[in-house]
């Protein structure tokens, strides 16, 4: 397939010029434009995570995916990612069939077991469950795409049999798994015969190449069809290498200082930062900055689509639409024709 340029956000609440933090449904709001921009562009695809902590306004990315499906003509919608292990495989399929069905077939859902656990206590889940929740779950949903009835048995929810679920999908629903590196959770997109999307957030992308070495590598040995491969990674485009920084800088630390008070970790530094920008997995800086990045990306991982999260803690929406508007008819033009060797 041609390489994809995709976008993802989890609908991050945002600060006013005043600094203040906007509420939950202002951000909603503003991230349909965003994607409304991001097609304009013509970007690929883009992708709503599911989160259900107070810094992150999207919990239910579904509406707000069909709200963006009634204003856009071509870019293809999605989640990043679904936690599947504390969602309902039958209602997450109804909700994406019925999403396909008013996209015209653009739906996709990025299956994953989430970096945040809030959904297990909330849903009623028991997190010592986790792995039996997402390997089961995982398994029904995939019969649910393939067959019009299914018949199915486990221990995390009733049986089914000889069932069919309405609304039936008209046009294939690309699914994907998300894998945070694990050969276990490679092992497992080749298994059931899905996409791979790499979340790489921090060091060297090249440090991946064994798991898609691996999800290859299986591949073949099963006679399995290629699949795409994907890497979602955090970035900010701006006009300048400068500006981009500046921009984005206060932002990051206020969302990793947030998530490592949560966990324990030490203070993000300014150096480390830099380093990440330098060496490592954040795509920030001028169109002609970013692109040689993404593009070195590519040829290290052989992808099928980049994936940046775009939005990054409080970074004002502001910025984020006009990252969106480089990313799309700056840097992605600028990859191809460095990946085609037509720009050295």
């Amino acid at each position: 397939m041609e390489l994809e340029f995709a976008l993802d956000t989890f609908g991050d609440v945002t600060q006013t010029p005043d600094g203040r933090l906007k509420p939950h449904d202002q951000v909603i709001r503003d991230v349909v434009e965003e994607a409304v921009l991001a097609d304009q562009v013509g970007l690929d695809f883009i992708g709503l995570g599911e989160h259900h902590r107070d810094d992150f306004a999207i919990s239910a990315p579904e509406p707000v995916l069909g709200a963006i499906a009634a204003r856009t003509s071509r870019i293809r919608l999605g989640t990043a990612v679904t936690v599947l292990s504390s969602d309902d495989p039958v209602r997450l399929f109804q909700r994406f069939s019925t999403l396909n069905a008013l996209s015209n077939g653009r739906a996709e859902v990025i299956l994953g077991r989430g970096s945040f656990t809030e959904s297990f206590p909330l849903f009623g889940f028991d997190l010592s469950d986790y792995e039996r929740l997402f390997n089961e779950k995982l398994d029904l949903f995939t019969r649910l795409i393939r067959q019009p009835r299914v018949t199915w048995s486990g221990t995390v929810r009733p049986p089914l049999k000889d069932q069919p679920v309405y609304p039936p999908l008209a046009q294939p629903l690309r699914v994907w798994i998300g894998v945070g590196g694990s050969p276990e959770s490679v092992m497992r997109a080749v298994h059931y015969d899905l996409p791979l999307i790499l979340a790489i957030i921090g060091g060297a992308p090249s440090r991946f190449r064994p798991y898609v070495d691996l999800y290859r590598r299986a591949q073949a040995e099963l006679d399995r069809p290629h699949r795409p491969v994907g890497v979602h990674s955090p970035g900010h485009v701006a006009d300048t290498d400068e500006i981009a920084r500046e921009q984005l800088w206060p932002h990051y630390r206020a969302l990793y200082d947030r998530i490592g008070r949560e966990r324990g970790w030490s203070p993000v530094t300014r150096a480390q930062f830099e380093a990440e920008i330098e060496r490592g997995s954040l795509y920030v800086g001028s169109p002609e900055t970013v692109a040689r990045k993404i593009a070195a990306t590519v040829r290290a991982l052989g992808l099928d689509r980049f994936e940046m999260k775009y939005s990054s803690g409080p970074l004002p929406h502001e910025y984020m639409m006009r990252s969106i508007e480089l990313y799309g008819t700056r840097v992605a033009p600028m990859v191809r024709d460095l990946l085609a060797g037509t720009d050295q």
